[in-house]
């Protein structure tokens, strides 16, 4: 599948508020970081995004406010495999990678035996 971008869309629109897992972006305009911060908040999932600035700081703060699992800035995809990987909202089942590893992938069992 070639990449694709969408524009024009409504932020709340279908195309732009589901996880399409695929290389598709949806670009949408905004004129202050809260209502960029509504745009990229006004979905039911919540993967990871990136944040892409000149402001270092701006981009700190703006990423903590953001609604998803794992927020880069200025940077896709580059990540510690000993750190958590995993969403928020309906993205995702928990987390793993690193120690978060071992209860993602454990199924915990009590057994119980009475000895006489």
């Amino acid at each position: 599948m070639a990449p694709t971008v969408i524009s024009g869309l409504s932020p709340d629109s279908r195309c732009s508020t589901e996880e399409i897992f695929g290389p598709v972006v949806t670009l949408h305009r905004f004129e202050t970081d809260d209502e960029a911060l509504e745009i990229a908040n006004c979905t039911s999932y919540g993967l990871a995004g990136s944040v892409w600035t000149s402001d270092l700081e701006r981009g700190r703060r703006f990423s903590e406010s953001i609604e998803t699992g794992m927020v880069w800035i200025n940077a896709w995809l580059h990540r510690d495999l000993r750190v958590p990987f995993g969403g928020v909202k309906d993205s995702g089942v928990g987390r793993e990678g690193g120690k978060w590893s071992l209860g993602f992938f454990s199924e915990a069992m009590n057994v119980c035996v009475k000895h006489d």
